[in-house]
């Protein structure tokens, strides 16, 4: 008989969530899907199934590899699950395009507007 676990219980153990209810309510706004379908937390997984984490701008895939009934320290947790290929590689594609992204604050070479500009914005306005 293969081992099996509830599903928030599982991500709570591998150190996806911070706490079992939190994981549970992700799972129940459906940012969790176990083998492409939506899952409910009392959902059973064991080894071998796929998970997708919709935490982060790409989903994270990850297979079931082992199981564990406590949450252990991170080294212990990270052999509980194996992220696909296809996973890395578009989690290392979405960090490169961030990094080379231009800052936002850069934009903003003026500052606020001055005394006078605020007139003048309002006067355009069709204000006072």
């Amino acid at each position: 008989m293969t081992e099996k676990i509830r599903l928030d219980k599982w991500l709570w153990a591998a150190r996806f969530y911070k706490t079992r209810s939190l994981a549970a309510q992700e799972v129940g706004k459906g940012r969790v899907q176990v083998n492409g379908q939506p899952a409910k937390p009392a959902r059973e997984v064991g080894p071998g199934d796929l998970i997708s984490l919709h935490k982060d701008s790409p989903p994270m895939h990850v297979h079931v590899r082992g199981i564990s009934p406590v949450r252990g320290p991170a080294p212990v947790a990270r052999l509980l699950y194996e992220e696909t290929s296809e996973s890395v590689v578009a989690r290392e594609q979405a960090f490169e395009m961030r990094r080379l992204a231009p800052e936002p604050a850069h934009d903003l070479t003026a500052g606020r507007p001055t005394k006078r500009d605020r007139r003048l914005i309002d006067m355009f306005r069709g204000g006072v």
